[in-house]
């Protein structure tokens, strides 16, 4: 290919990064009209869980597809399940519909945002180039979070929320045309006498339906179902070890799980991300709770790492002419650990400014261990397993995000009883639900706040010291391995 056709269809991949980036967030400033107009805030809940829920699901499954009849196809086939959902999002004529059409698009994200990491391994053979190319990813996506809210209300002040959705289409379809065009790798040998592994998806599903069902329901029903629910999942994965033993073409490769310097790239990028989603989720809280500022001043917690973060990818090639990929890793798992003691440190009456700081310290360490994490994958897969192992990433990626997000909430669900009880009744649970909106808080008793910010303060710091301990166990754990991958070096030479 030449380099304006890889270039272009560079911009077509980044488009549908930036498309599931604007979902995640146009969604969220939409939802009240949403729920105003189809009458369903009790499946509320839904409309976000069914898309990540789909989003997982389908993500190995469009890798092995790929693999049969090529990445560019099952990319278009992809693009085209998140176009047709995205329109028919915006027909809905009530919630359910609605769900169930944010499930078809969901499907389809699942390919849109996977597929394009195996095709950049295809378009950059150099891993320093695909590194520059995977810091303009995630500069994408955070443009995309940054814009997504104020593009979202701006939409449904100026139209109505039918237009959040119909905006994916055009984008979509330009998407998958340019790849159609421009995109002319050859394309793989397909593998007509080796039937899809429809038993291994199928179980895969289900264990992961389970999984992710389960975490949502700590802490929300009892805990017998939840039992119940975690062993379907764990059976589900149980019979999926044992028929992905004797397919001829698994869709997770059993292989995988015998490379220990890939094991070790999985669990570093599961503890990380869970760690990082403490601050992603909790910090626009500690700056409405605590500090008392606007929602929009609080979301803008977000902007330096997002800035950041895009830097701390950029920054990952000009650093490996002088640095091994484990201390790379050990160079963002740092910046990362920085931002949590500064967030632990932090007490009821810290300014808003260190919240800042903070954010840069994780957007650059974030954007720095993925980017390093994201291409080592891929390098130390054997080549046949590049795309599942690219993809799996993604996967346990979503899995960590699901499961810590469910951690986190049981524990600021337990500081907030704790302080409640602790009050003796001059502070309830509903005073502390207004706590964190700008718009309610000036209907709490005044001379409560000071106590109920420290009850938050409790609940959020707690957060913060789980987040710095899972850091400081991936430090070790990227430690150990440099120390390994060094020493078999020693013995090779």
């Amino acid at each position: 290919m030449s380099k304006r056709n890889v270039l272009i269809v560079t911009i077509a991949l980044l488009l549908s990064n930036a498309m599931s980036g604007l979902d995640s967030t146009i969604i969220n400033t939409a939802l009240p009209s949403i729920i105003a107009d189809l009458h369903g805030i009790e499946l509320m809940g839904w409309i976000v869980a069914i898309f990540l829920l789909g989003t997982a699901v389908s993500t190995l499954v469009w890798s092995k597809l790929g693999e049969h009849i090529g990445n560019k196809r099952s990319y278009q086939l992809s693009a085209l399940f998140f176009v047709v959902g995205s329109f028919l999002q915006g027909l809905s004529p009530n919630i359910i519909f609605l769900i169930v059409t944010r499930a078809i698009a969901g499907l389809g994200n699942g390919g849109m945002i996977s597929l394009p990491y195996i095709i950049y391994a295809e378009l950059y053979k150099q891993p320093r180039k695909r590194m520059q190319v995977l810091g303009f990813v995630s500069a994408s996506y955070s443009m995309a979070t940054i814009v997504g809210p104020l593009v979202g209300g701006y939409i449904v002040d100026a139209f109505s929320w039918h237009w959040v959705f119909y905006i994916n289409v055009p984008i979509g379809l330009l998407s998958a045309l340019l790849v159609q065009v421009f995109y002319k790798l050859p394309k793989p040998k397909a593998k007509p006498h080796v039937q899809l592994d429809y038993l291994g998806g199928s179980l895969m599903a289900l264990g992961i339906i389970a999984m992710l069902g389960g975490i949502e329901m700590i802490g929300v029903t009892s805990w017998w179902l939840v039992a119940v629910v975690w062993v379907i999942a764990v059976a589900a994965i149980a019979t999926l070890v044992r028929v992905e033993n004797r397919a001829a073409d698994p869709i997770i490769p059993n292989r995988l799980f015998r490379n220990r310097a890939l094991v070790t790239d999985f669990a570093l990028f599961t503890i990380i991300w869970g760690a990082f989603m403490a601050f992603l989720t909790y910090s626009p809280m500690w700056a409405q709770g605590i500090i008392g500022t606007s929602a929009l001043i609080g979301g803008a917690t977000q902007i330096p790492s997002s800035f950041t973060d895009f830097f701390g990818s950029e920054s990952v090639a000009p650093l490996r002419r002088y640095l091994s990929p484990h201390r790379v890793i050990g160079l963002g798992i740092i910046t990362l650990t920085l931002a949590f003691v500064l967030m632990v440190l932090m007490g009821v009456h810290a300014p808003y400014w260190l919240i800042l700081v903070a954010g840069a310290f994780e957007g650059f360490g974030n954007g720095a261990c993925f980017n390093e994490l994201q291409v080592k994958v891929q390098q130390d897969a054997e080549r046949q397993d590049v795309p599942a192992a690219t993809s799996f990433s993604y996967l346990i990626r979503m899995l960590s995000q699901t499961f810590t997000a469910a951690i986190y909430g049981i524990i600021m669900n337990a500081a907030l009883r704790a302080g409640v009880v602790h009050s003796g009744g001059c502070i309830t649970m509903a005073m502390l639900n207004k706590l964190s909106d700008a718009a309610s808080v000036g209907s709490l008793p005044q001379h409560l706040l000071p106590a109920m910010r420290i009850i938050l303060h409790h609940g959020l710091h707690n957060i913060m010291i789980v987040a710095l301990v899972l850091m400081l166990v991936s430090l070790v754990i990227n430690v150990f391995a440099e120390h390994r991958e060094r020493h078999q070096a020693a013995i090779h030479i």
